[in-house]
């Protein structure tokens, strides 16, 4: 991947091209900073909704099928997705279509009409897609953990929100939301592929000039206040118990970040990681476990997710107490530390070889305001991680003062379960 070239319009506007020689794709995002965090209690889910809504036609394509009409016959693909702290709407095609997918993005992100028709019918819509997701205890767990560890606040609130807003967000509440967000200096347009920067910027900067020049709102800050371990339980008939441990951990841009990441991989970052060894080859209780590092703009969060046999619980919190434990207490041997050094970069490799990838990875770290790096320089910080330095950061992060447990299954008392978990 060669270095994003960028370029920030008097308007305040962004604008990434990572150039891609030879790529037969290119790939266009509009991101914004407008996710579920920016909402309050009584639009909450609004992000989200709008996300949906974006694809129901505007002045110049009056309806959806006018949108997925146009980029089907083109060969490309589209879709959206929403976030806590941002969204996003994207078109990949050949190269050779970059001006008309930019047409396609601009004209939905700048002139969406938001029909009544489309939001009543849409309604239905999100409300199965919640639906489903509560089917999903998998998923679902992680929703449970973000309201155990912040709270009634944006961030402890679900991205899709809870129905009985769905059912009464109205156009009037779209209108009034694009215009508060959807301004040119909370958005950023990142185009990769075979492309000419110097073309791109002529051809965004004419597709968005009538971006809104508006003041954006700023989201509320994040509180954290946590003094002991703590327990959140949804019961729930599932044949699994699903489970999801959260440690507060650092925001976007920590020195620390990238020796955190090398930990979660050495934990549960892949098959032969230790997690998995421990959960699944020896004890044969669990299917999935993996552990990761999320970081946002103002908070950060380690967590560690599996879904386990539920007779077995009580062992499976125990086992894992053990393994954090050992991390706290026991320098990781150099061919281990090796083996998921080379594995990381293995994984970053090969989630950078289309356009799609390479926009949304540039993206993702442009609209939070995060130094545009080349995977060659976080290459060379991995390399540099040492067995101190994972020794120092789960000392650091698995504090059990802030340990966060939650769990989804059929189950009726979670503190009684938070006992056997001990780090």
């Amino acid at each position: 991947m060669k270095k994003p070239v960028r370029k920030v319009l008097d308007n305040g506007m962004r604008i990434v091209v990572v150039p891609m020689p030879g790529s037969p794709t290119v790939t266009t995002v509009a991101f914004v900073e407008a996710g579920s965090k920016y909402e309050t209690k009584e639009i909450n889910g609004i992000s989200h909704f709008l996300e949906h809504m974006f694809f129901k036609g505007t002045e110049k394509r009056k309806k959806s099928i006018d949108i997925s009409g146009e980029l089907d016959g083109i060969g490309a693909l589209s879709n959206a997705f929403t976030g806590n702290e941002y969204t996003g709407y994207y078109a990949k095609a050949r190269a050779k279509y970059f001006t008309r997918i930019a047409d396609v993005i601009s004209d939905m992100f700048l002139n969406s009409k938001f029909p009544k028709e489309e939001i009543e019918k849409e309604r239905g819509v999100i409300m199965a897609e919640i639906d489903m997701y509560e089917d999903l205890p998998q998923f679902n767990v992680e929703e449970v953990l973000d309201n155990l560890m912040y709270g009634d606040q944006p961030a402890g609130w679900s991205i899709a929100g809870p129905k009985e807003n769905i059912k009464k967000i109205s156009q009037e509440d779209f209108f009034e939301y694009r215009k508060k967000h959807y301004v040119a200096e909370k958005t950023a347009i990142v185009v990769a592929g075979d492309v000419n920067p110097k073309d791109v910027f002529k051809e965004i900067e004419k597709k968005f000039e009538n971006v809104s020049t508006s003041k954006g709102l700023k989201k509320l800050k994040v509180k954290e206040s946590q003094t002991t371990k703590q327990v959140l339980l949804k019961h729930k008939t599932t044949d699994q118990t699903h489970v999801a441990i959260g440690f507060r951990s650092f925001k976007v841009g920590h020195k620390d970040n990238v020796k955190i990441k090398v930990l979660a991989d050495v934990l549960g970052g892949s098959m032969s990681a230790r997690l998995f060894q421990r959960l699944r080859e020896e004890m044969g209780v669990a299917y999935y476990v993996r552990s990761s590092n999320n970081s946002q703009s103002d908070v950060g969060v380690f967590s560690i997710k599996t879904g386990v046999d539920s007779k077995r619980i009580d062992e499976v919190l125990n086992a894992l107490g053990e393994e954090i434990l050992k991390l706290k207490n026991e320098l990781v041997e150099e061919k281990e530390l090796k083996k998921s050094k080379e594995h990381m970069i293995g994984m970053l490799g090969m989630a950078l070889e289309a356009s799609d990838d390479v926009a949304m990875w540039v993206g993702s770290k442009e609209i939070l305001h995060q130094e545009l790096i080349t995977p060659d320089i976080l290459i060379k910080e991995i390399q540099k991680v040492t067995a101190k330095d994972i020794q120092k950061m789960a000392q650091t992060i698995f504090q059990e003062k802030g340990m966060n447990l939650a769990i989804i299954g059929p189950h009726k008392d979670g503190k009684e379960l938070l006992k056997h978990l001990k780090v």
